[in-house]
């Protein structure tokens, strides 16, 4: 089998059941990549975790709202007062 980064880093542990039938798809997808169970595991739930994260930090606009976001972006326009207010708090909260 093959030995990769992912072993060789020592770190938390995951302990979960699963169904025996789970467990022969599993076996099998592990012997067919030649990865050890532990990398096959991370790998699968890293790449999902990441894809679940991605999904909830990423925001997608319609072309209509990218156009908009892009040309307040260039406007050549001095913070407004809310603006201005707003940055403070914002400071405040992430300094503090």
């Amino acid at each position: 089998m093959a030995t990769s980064t992912l072993t060789k880093l020592k770190g938390g542990n995951i302990h979960f059941r699963i169904s025996s039938e789970a467990k022969k798809v599993i076996d099998k997808a592990v012997t067919i990549s030649g990865e050890s169970l532990t990398d096959f595991a991370t790998r699968s739930l890293l790449s999902s975790a990441n894809e679940i994260l991605e999904r909830e930090f990423t925001t997608v606009l319609s072309d209509r709202d990218r156009n908009k976001l892009l040309a307040m972006l260039d406007a050549d326009v001095e913070p407004n007062k809310e603006l201005r207010e707003a940055a403070k708090i914002h400071k405040k909260l992430i300094t503090e």
